[in-house]
């Protein structure tokens, strides 16, 4: 199993106030800390405009800027909103920083969930699945065949001849490709076209198996081609993680941060995404969300959270996720205690080693 972070530089007001420019800098520094405790992946959050969620427009300008101060973790986009982009510059960048990072990069893109941010680009909240799908096509024509001519509802493009899709990637066929997935339709579609399967924080187990379920039947009508993505067949799970000494601790230091946090996602700034990705109705309370959703406690609870996890849903990596309420020196400790006591459970024994 492999274990990423998933950062979205979501502001604290408390510390890092209006206009949350200080935020960046204390991501940067939760990533760097994670490289050193032996994460592997870092994932990056695309969002635009609110000041109460994540704050980072351009995941290509950020990986690339993370693979010069990293040397060993993976960097990926922890997903790019592919309606929100050109369907080629998706796959320029993600080549180019590819080479920036010597191969680390990993491409997780979804359809998107947040209407003011399609509004405040010009973009069409309600036809985000269409475009989408159209743009998948193109990208994989662009990583497998290098030429295209593309004469689409949504897009359309030429390049031909002498001409071809540049830089080429240092991963083959192309780097890892991952799609964020929560209805039906869009983890099925996952599955055809060959991507890893992202699965959100918010699902709680009986969500999750039948998901995945959906997505494995899925991902056997891939064409061979399609299965050759890197990222075919991986199933990444984020959860909301937190260690302590004790699971008493655990809870007085996160419940009011997380209860805050996951209301905001009932809001009608995502559009339903609550419900639509998860079980979750009416009031939040902690007991429920414990039993199936965070991983809090000690590291032994969270060992044995986790354990229950992969045995019911196969999953290849998790990715870690928490809010930024905690304060900083809380959540470093988290990381910490979650990577010296929690990971070596999971990892064979010369690697839980090192």
């Amino acid at each position: 199993m492999e274990f990423g972070v998933l950062f979205t530089s979501h502001p604290n007001p408390a510390t890092e106030p209006y206009p949350h420019r200080d935020v960046h800098a204390r991501v940067t520094s939760e990533v760097l800390e994670a490289e050193r405790l032996g994460y592997d992946i870092a994932w990056i959050a695309e969002h635009h405009f609110s000041t109460t969620y994540g704050i980072m427009p351009d995941c290509f300008a950020y990986m690339a800027y993370l693979a010069a101060k990293t040397s060993r973790i993976k960097i990926g986009s922890a997903v790019i909103t592919l309606p929100l982009y050109e369907p080629i510059r998706v796959v320029e960048n993600t080549a180019f920083v590819d080479i920036l990072s010597g191969g680390r990069v990993m491409l997780g893109i979804g359809s998107g969930y947040r209407p003011y941010e399609f509004v405040g680009l010009g973009k069409d909240f309600d036809a985000r699945r269409d475009v989408q799908e159209e743009a998948v096509d193109w990208i994989l024509e662009a990583f497998h065949r290098r030429r295209w001519t593309h004469q689409g509802t949504h897009f359309k493009g030429v390049v031909e001849g002498e001409y071809e899709m540049l830089p080429v990637p240092i991963q083959e066929p192309h780097p890892p490709l991952f799609m964020a997935g929560g209805t039906d339709r869009s983890i099925a579609y996952c599955g055809r076209h060959g991507f890893g399967l992202m699965l959100s924080t918010l699902g709680g187990h009986d969500t999750l198996e039948k998901q995945i379920a959906i997505y494995r039947d899925s991902l056997r009508e891939a064409p061979e081609k399609l299965r050759q993505n890197p990222g075919a067949g991986c199933v990444d799970i984020a959860r909301w993680v937190y260690v302590a000494e004790t699971d008493a601790e655990a809870r007085a230091d996160t419940e009011t941060g997380i209860i805050k946090h996951i209301s905001h996602f009932g809001g009608s700034g995502t559009a339903g995404y609550l419900g639509s990705v998860s079980e979750k109705k009416g009031e939040l309370r902690y007991e429920d969300l414990l039993a199936t959703t965070l991983l809090h406690g000690s590291p032994e609870t969270v060992v044995a959270k986790l354990r229950e996890l992969r045995a019911r849903t196969g999953l290849t990596s998790l990715l870690l996720h928490y809010p930024p309420y905690y304060g900083r020196e809380k959540t470093l400790k988290s990381l910490r205690l979650f990577a010296e006591r929690v990971m070596p459970a999971f990892r064979p024994p010369s690697r839980a080693a090192a």
